[in-house]
């Protein structure tokens, strides 16, 4: 038996080529014994050692039947050593698979390097090429190289028939036929091959399937109008598709007599987003919905808020205002909810109503008393006037409000009533406690900017109190409202104990107002000063309607820079220069002012609140001081309560 180019695999001769005709002689000698590349049969690896005289694992045979070592089966009669085999079997076992060849010897290989030059290692044979002259034996296939066609992953089938990739999985080639294999938690749901495997975890249903399907509450389905729907399996068996011709649960249509929110009942009036008013109380939006993302913030007793493309009070239409009310209002009108109009406060309700779908915010009630809360102030210290002086214009609307310890009226046209000097001013032959909350609040006592000194009289002098009753929005959180305070005690009385006193008091159950509920204050960060002459000692900048200068003459003089401008005092009575000096030596304007200040606190949605706006002399009936008041807006955000510039 001639051996051409054989390997040893452990003590076996693996024969690289079993042809005779001297194949791959540029490669390895034409020789019966073994080449030098020995490979571990455990591993498959190079030893590295040499070995050119060994040639079996056994001697002394003269026949097959004499070699009875596994892998060492055929007896080489020059040499009388079992070297061969007669199956597969008698190989080695390894991880380098060996075959044996139709010579009787074990061989294989791992690369194309332990094969004769021209073939290559194909599943751990050395394949020789192929060509019409050298066709591949048994069941190869002449592809280049011989290959089998039935195990091949690279030509399944045929020469050009390699085994796609498999979405999610493997490919095998058995019996000529690419077979894929799922990756686990992957299935091949619609049973072809070709696109892979679609589904992670088991297949969700047989393609083109149909079932029932129901997507609203619990509960709900074959309740009233609620009915289920139908669904179809997709064509790739991963999902149900959506469900079609369902009736969920939606809101409660009045008097149609079903049942359309599937409670059991028709035409009840549900609240599914608890804001107070029912489905079939007006409510707009009782459910969260794509137009509707804040339910309990829409319904007839929300205020409609501008620009936010809601019907938040549900009248029908997105982003309309209340039209103005304040129009053709008597500049002497004694009719306190009037002066809510004035302030732009232009909606009205009751706070009993038999329906709660009439439950809307408003002015409920509104009246005038002195600065304690009781008595009637004088009716000339009240006006409804469309501006004040020559350039202080309304705010908002046709009208503004104006409350005086004296006359409530400009120098310049006003009438109903009369423009009376605010310096000496008019002793109106009034007084009161100071508002009696807010008093003991601060401890019995003025809250009073820091340095100056106490009032030397115990009572409100020439006192009016504009006291409003409210019921909120339910998606207001705060409100603000433009306020102008004027006084002839500027510049000359700064800093004296005759501060003149403008509050704005809040009864409301939100905590986010001063303990002592008044938001007419400044805030410098450390303390709160309410508004009055003496601010400016606390609050440089807070007077800008006025002239630079020297002030508290009547006092300690000290230079003031925090005027803007005297133009807004033009025709307002303030701007005159003054014709009483007192006991101090000062002849300028008769006053000045803080500009328009929008002054701001907070609310709980939907309650009754309170709103109690006061001013008053203090220490003397002389030397009045007046504020006015317009442009009421509620916010559905919380606020900082106090005044800022407006």
């Amino acid at each position: 038996m001639a051996i051409h180019g054989s390997i040893r695999v452990g003590t076996v001769l693996l024969a690289v080529s079993a042809c005779s005709t001297g194949t791959g002689r540029d490669r390895f000698e034409n020789s019966t014994t073994s080449i030098t590349d020995t490979l571990d049969p455990s591993t498959g690896s190079d030893g590295g050692s040499a070995d050119s005289t060994t040639t079996g694992g056994g001697s002394g045979c003269a026949s097959n039947g004499d070699c009875v070592v596994p892998g060492l089966s055929v007896c080489d009669t020059q040499t009388g050593a079992c070297v061969g085999c007669v199956e597969d079997a008698d190989c080695p076992a390894g991880k380098v698979p060996l075959h044996c060849n139709g010579d009787g010897l074990c061989e294989g290989c791992m690369s194309d390097a332990h094969c004769p030059l021209g073939s290559t290692c194909q599943g751990g044979v050395c394949a020789p090429g192929c060509d019409d002259d050298q066709p591949c034996p048994g069941n190869f296939a002449c592809c280049g190289t011989c290959v089998d066609l039935a195990t091949d992953e690279a030509h399944c089938g045929g020469c050009d028939a390699p085994c796609d990739t498999v979405v999610h999985g493997t490919a095998s080639c058995e019996d000529s036929s690419c077979v894929p294999s799922c990756n686990v938690g992957y299935g091949d749901c619609d049973g072809d091959a070709s696109n892979g495997c679609e589904a992670q975890g088991s297949c969700a249903c047989a393609p083109g399937s149909m079932q029932a399907c129901y997507t609203g509450e619990a509960g709900t389905m074959d309740i009233g109008v609620c009915a289920a729907g139908m669904q179809a399996c997709n064509d790739a068996g991963t999902a149900w598709g959506p469900c079609e011709g369902e009736v969920t649960p939606g809101d409660e249509l009045c008097g149609n007599g079903l049942d359309d929110n599937c409670d059991g009942a028709a035409d009840e009036n549900p609240d599914a987003d608890g804001d107070g008013f029912g489905a079939c109380g007006g409510d707009c939006c009782d459910h969260q919905g794509r137009a509707c993302a804040n339910p309990e913030l829409v319904n007839p007793g929300a205020f409609e808020v501008d620009g936010n493309d809601v019907d938040d009070d549900c009248d029908g239409t997105a982003d309309n205002p209340l039209p103005a009310c304040d129009a053709g209002l008597m500049s002497n009108s004694a009719d306190p909810l009037q002066y809510a109009q004035a302030i732009d406060l232009c909606q009205f309700t009751d706070e009993v109503v038999a329906d709660p779908a009439d439950q809307i915010w408003g002015v409920i009630e509104g009246e005038f008393t002195l600065a304690s809360g009781v008595g009637l102030p004088a009716s000339m210290s009240r006006a409804i006037r469309d501006g004040f002086g020559n350039a202080i214009a309304n705010r908002l609307g046709d009208r503004l409000a104006v409350l005086s310890t004296g006359r409530a009226a400009d120098n310049a046209d006003d009438a109903n009533p009369a423009y009376a000097a605010f310096q000496l001013g008019q002793a109106m032959g009034t007084s009161s406690g100071y508002p009696n909350d807010w008093y003991t609040a601060n401890g019995s006592s003025l809250p009073n900017a820091p340095g100056c000194p106490a009032p030397i009289d115990g009572n409100a002098q020439n006192p009016i109190m504009l006291r409003l009753r409210v019921r909120v929005p339910t998606n207001a959180n705060s409100f603000s409202v433009d306020m102008y305070f004027l006084s002839a005690e500027y510049p000359e009385y700064v800093c004296t104990e005759f501060n003149d006193f403008f509050v704005t008091l809040v009864d409301s159950s939100s905590p986010a107002n001063p303990a002592d509920k008044n938001i007419a204050i400044y805030d410098d960060g450390m303390d709160t000063w309410p508004v009055g002459v003496n601010i400016l000692s606390a609050a440089n900048g807070l007077f800008t309607a006025c002239t630079d200068g020297t002030i508290s003459q009547c006092g300690a003089p000290v230079a003031y820079n925090g005027c803007v401008s005297n133009a807004e005092l033009a025709g307002t009575g303030f701007d005159a220069p003054g014709a009483v000096t007192y006991n101090c030596d000062y002849g300028g304007e008769t006053g000045g002012g803080t500009g328009w200040l929008t002054m701001s606190g907070n609310v709980t949605p939907g309650e009754v609140m309170e709103i109690r706006f006061a001013i008053w002399d203090t220490s003397d009936q002389v030397f009045d001081s007046l504020v006015l008041l317009d442009d009421w807006q509620w916010s559905v955000q919380a606020s900082e309560p106090g005044v800022t510039p407006g």
